[in-house]
């Protein structure tokens, strides 16, 4: 199982964990995020590095992880970026599938949200980048899936 955004979000919920609107806002744009030490020893984050840049558009967080769950990335935005439950369920805040397009959509359709939260459109749009990372991640889980 992979749960991307909501679907992480689902994921913890639905073995234990807790959910609810970030304190911070909503969370948008091409940001680092940073592999915890357990990464590295995880069938699907071990080839990450230990930071990289991910594509996000969030308003909620788990706030709470499910027990016996095991962070794999955050970020200073997001306390919850990857994490484990049991060996093969995984949950991303992240967008592993999102590309540059895709990413500028939603800002350029959540303008007001940014700007009431006292953030630059323009700069948030200018920091857009590729992603390739994450992108890898999702092929490695489509190996994974298919028993390669």
């Amino acid at each position: 199982v992979l749960g991307i955004c909501y679907g992480h979000q689902i994921l913890a919920r639905a073995m234990g964990g807790a959910v609810d609107y970030h304190p911070g806002g909503a969370e948008i744009g091409t940001v680092d995020i940073h592999c915890l030490p357990e990464a590295g020893k995880d069938v699907l984050f071990n080839d990450l590095p230990p930071v990289f840049k991910g594509h996000v558009v969030h308003s909620q967080t788990v706030t709470r992880l499910p027990e016996g769950a095991v962070l794999l990335a955050r970020n200073e935005f997001e306390p919850h970026h990857g994490f484990r439950v049991g060996e093969r369920a995984w949950g991303v805040q992240f967008h592993p599938e999102f590309s540059v397009p895709a990413t500028r959509g939603y800002i350029h359709h959540m303008t007001a949200t940014i700007q009431n939260q006292g953030k630059d459109r323009d700069m948030l749009l200018a920091a857009l980048e590729e992603t390739p990372y994450p992108a890898g991640l999702l092929r490695r889980f489509g190996r994974l899936a298919v028993g390669d």
